[in-house]
């Protein structure tokens, strides 16, 4: 690999690059080479296979504390997961249903006796387990589920009970196969009949035959649009019974006698809480849809490479189709995006990791965190959604071979945009979160709540930088021009851009929501504005994602390295600017002749980095046989 590409890599890598690389070389193994079949036994039986490979060579035990026989590295946890997806994203969802999301949800909401009684199970892969939330009634809106657990003071048992055929427990990972035990999410009533809202309990649903326990009904979802590997299913309960210390009771517990008691007297905070320990999936699933984006984008920039059409000017071969603008279009600002994104996931890494191993987080960096881990989930499989699209077709028909990966990338991160939180509804979280600026006592996504606090929303609020609040500032203080006047490849120009474009929409979303609330119900309100609500959280995200790409750059080591990742992040940032050029036009931020500029600058950008379009995928580190399509081998 080329020097240059290495800085890029290290760079792009950051803090876990260490872990990255052994992940890689475990991925240059025969038993990861990636094999497409629709087929899903044999996809489910490689997948349980590669399971027990990634469990031998360590990677379960850093998501998991050390008292519990881990090694308590949850950034090692998470980077491994995000690289796994490079080969299989069967075996990702897997592993993270597995480790994160079951596991999680034992060592997070359980207690000591959970841990002795599970952990060291469920990293060795001695119980495989599901995490059982999503309901056919209810997905995004956790807090309507309708299962509940029932105390029963006399058994001193919890009963679980799915009420309605919309109860019953849908699309879980493990669930039509694999999984013995339930991490069940269920509305806990106690004997005085009073509810206390959404909990999670330790529920057995198969034997060691994989026989359906009485009470439980699994059934399998069999085909679906793509991970064939995982083996989704549905689960009903009909008055199944289990111990009251399977109550995962970290956040509240039940006494013999059904006495209700909690350390988090709300109960809409204590559910938000609840949930907010469990945020390492949904930083897990971002980057890893980030992850198969960097492979489809390396395999169809390698065919633009190799695969030419038409003929020179004047005779001589025909031209390599990575030299037309067109389609240095195509590839390159989604290269650019992928090396964005990826500093901005290593920040969210790095700060889960932080909060996650530290004794009582502060809970406004808890609830920041929450914020960014929904908008760049949002911002990552997006993306991924959009690149890999866009390299299938800039394949032509070889494009969707099987044999050429594309496909099953396509297919495999399509539901990433809505597992782990729905899209839209997770950039109306962030939109939330910025509008309350972290108040304590609105904490669902009630529309009242938002139309009450917008009439009262007075001033301009402060902005909230990223870990690149310095090196930002500084840019901003140094710059000695303005926007109209400045070039556009001025770094202070873009970011004050970003900045003003953040600033705006989010005071005139207050005002409008304040504006709305006096002429109409606050459903009404809330509701008129909503395309306005996840414009401004959007505008929120691409800033965030513009500074963590600058402290980037200052964290590259070489010169080269450096002067490349400068044109990349210039192309990201003129790019995302174009693709809301109408907003900057109509609020009179670019003038008509100043927008074209803008299309000029990319254009200029792609020309300037077509001599490194190799190299900028080379610093993806993509491992050798997670890329190797049949295309790029015509001759073979």
């Amino acid at each position: 690999m080329n020097s240059v590409a290495e800085h890029l890599r290290d760079t792009l890598d950051g803090r876990w690059r260490d872990v990255k690389n052994r992940i890689r070389a475990e991925l240059g193994t025969q038993p990861f080479r990636p094999q497409y079949t629709p087929n899903t036994v044999i996809a489910r039986s490689r997948v349980a296979e590669q399971l027990r490979i990634v469990a031998a060579f360590g990677a379960a035990a850093d998501g998991f504390r050390k008292e519990n026989g881990g090694t308590g590295d949850v950034g090692a946890a998470i980077i491994q997961t995000q690289m796994i997806a490079m080969s299989d994203l069967s075996l990702m969802v897997k592993a993270g249903v597995q480790w994160g999301l079951f596991g999680g949800a034992i060592e997070n909401l359980g207690t000591e006796r959970h841990h002795r009684a599970y952990v060291r199970k469920i990293i060795d892969l001695d119980l495989l387990g599901c995490f059982a939330m999503t309901e056919t009634g209810h997905g995004s809106d956790v807090q309507s589920l309708e299962t509940t657990a029932t105390y029963d003071p006399g058994t001193q048992e919890f009963v679980v009970h799915s009420p309605t055929p919309s109860a019953r427990k849908d699309y879980i990972g493990g669930a039509a196969a694999s999984a013995r035990v339930a991490a069940v999410f269920a509305q806990l009533i106690t004997p005085d009949g009073q509810g206390h809202g959404v909990h999670c309990l330790v529920v057995p649903i198969r034997d060691d035959d994989g026989n359906d326990l009485p009470g439980i009904t699994t059934s399998d979802c069999e085909f679906k649009g793509g991970l064939p590997g995982v083996d989704n299913g549905r689960i009903t309960f009909d008055r199944v019974r289990v111990p009251r210390e399977n109550l995962l009771n970290k956040y509240a517990d039940v006494a013999p006698d059904g006495t209700y008691s909690s350390p988090i007297e709300n109960p809409s905070r204590r559910f938000f809480t609840m949930l907010g320990t469990l945020i390492r999936g949904r930083v897990t699933v971002g980057g890893s849809a980030a992850a198969a984006a960097q492979v489809a984008l390396d395999i169809a920039t390698r065919y633009a490479l190799l695969r030419r059409q038409f003929d020179a000017p004047g005779g001589g071969p025909e031209i390599l189709i990575m030299d037309y603008l067109a389609h240095q279009r195509r590839l390159l600002p989604l290269i650019a995006g992928s090396y964005a994104l990826q500093f901005a996931q290593n920040e969210l890494v790095a700060k889960c990791h932080e909060l996650q191993t530290t004794d009582g987080p502060d809970p406004e960096e808890q609830r920041e965190l929450e914020a960014r881990a929904a908008g760049l989930k949002a911002a990552n499989t997006w993306h991924a959604t959009r690149a890999i699209q866009e390299c299938r077709e800039a394949c032509g028909g070889a494009g969707y071979m099987a044999e050429n990966r594309l496909v099953a990338l396509k297919a495999d991160t399509d539901v990433f945009t809505t597992f782990e939180g729905d899209n839209v509804v997770l950039t109306q979280l962030v939109a939330k979160e910025l509008l309350t600026a972290y108040a304590d006592d609105i904490k669902s996504m009630s529309p009242v709540g938002w139309v009450r606090f917008a009439a009262n929303f007075a001033g301009e609020r402060v902005l909230k930088r990223t870990a690149a609040e310095t090196i930002i500032q500084t840019i901003l203080d140094t710059r000695q021009d303005n926007e109209e006047e400045g070039s556009l490849f001025n770094r202070g120009t873009q970011v004050k851009m970003f900045e003003d474009r953040e600033e705006y929409t989010l005071s005139s979303v207050a005002r409008r929501l304040q504006g709305k609330s006096k002429e109409s119900s606050e459903f009404d309100a809330f509701n008129a504005v909503q395309d306005h609500v996840l414009h401004a959280a959007k505008a929120h995200v691409d800033r965030i994602i513009m500074e963590a790409f600058v402290a980037g750059i200052d964290s590259c080591r070489d010169d080269q390295a450096r002067e490349v990742l400068e044109m990349v992040c210039d192309l990201y940032a003129l790019s995302t600017i174009e693709q809301d050029k109408a907003w900057f036009i109509e609020h009179r931020f670019l003038s008509t002749e100043r927008a074209k500029a803008v299309t000029r600058g990319i254009n200029e950008r792609c020309r300037t980095l077509r001599p490194y379009a190799e190299l900028l995928v080379d610093g993806f580190g993509v491992p050798e046989q997670c890329r190797d399509a049949e295309m790029l081998h015509p001759l073979r």
